[in-house]
């Protein structure tokens, strides 16, 4: 008999204070979205080793709205340098800012985008792991 699995997601804002209260304590995976600007970085960089000392024993990035090489490689290489290794890469899509205006999933919206195809490969990796 194969046994029940939960999954509980949350989405959080980008902030060290969940670290502080202890609210990811118990997390088996925290996914730190990353995106390529000097603060976003930086806040990664912080909170990787935080969550590494709660004990969360997964902790990845998740390279979020990837214009271009520059934008990819400066997220890479500041994770790399942070011992934080990239799940995902989420390419920049301006129909997420319209699905975002209509008040519609960007799945419902434009299910082929790049980013969803990511997002979909990123699931199904989270799942394989267990």
């Amino acid at each position: 008999m194969q046994e029940a699995r939960e999954l509980t997601i949350l989405d959080m804002e980008a902030s060290v204070e969940h670290m502080s209260r202890g609210t990811v304590r118990y997390c088996d995976t925290l996914l730190i979205v990353v995106e390529p600007y000097y603060r976003a970085l930086e806040t990664a960089g912080r909170m990787a080793p935080l969550a590494r000392g709660l004990g969360i024993p997964r902790v990845y990035a998740i390279a979020n709205k990837l214009r271009d090489e520059r934008d990819e490689a400066a997220v890479l290489d500041y994770c790399a340098r942070h011992d934080l290794e990239v799940l995902a890469r989420i390419p920049f899509d301006e129909a997420i800012i319209e699905a975002d205006r209509s008040g519609v999933a960007l799945i419902d919206y434009a299910p082929g985008a790049a980013a969803v195809d990511e997002v979909r490969r990123l699931a199904e990796r989270l799942a394989a792991q267990g």
